[in-house]
């Protein structure tokens, strides 16, 4: 667990994390509240708080009686999401340094690629 982040947030986006990489399915169910708390030693509330997010977000949905499922469609919004948080938090303060140093869009392009390769 990050220790600079509330723990609730770091389930909600664990859950997300295995959505997006389809460890947990559309339809599937995730974890119970209790499996959350077990597994991650924190109080059920905690867990519950971070489940709660996801459902508030409408990527769960609790099934009565069963469970919780991921909803339909939840993985495509998480990833439209995520693009989107991608660009605007690494992509746009990258090509401003770039044009900082005198860095043109193609030159930029084959730096990613090159690094791509290497990694």
């Amino acid at each position: 667990m990050d220790e600079s982040r509330p723990i609730f947030l770091q389930v909600a986006e664990q859950i997300e994390n295995d959505i997006v990489d389809g460890h947990v399915a559309e339809d599937a169910a995730i974890p119970s509240i209790n499996e959350l708390a077990a597994f991650h030693r924190i109080n059920p509330a905690t867990a519950l708080k971070g489940v709660n997010r996801l459902v508030e977000q409408g990527l769960v949905a609790k099934r009565r009686g069963v469970g919780m499922f991921v909803v339909p469609g939840a993985r495509e919004r998480l990833i439209e999401r995520r693009r989107a948080e991608f660009a605007a938090e690494y992509l746009r303060p990258l090509i401003v340094e770039a044009a900082k140093l005198g860095i043109g869009v193609d030159e930029l392009a084959g730096m990613v690629r090159e690094e791509r390769i290497l990694t």
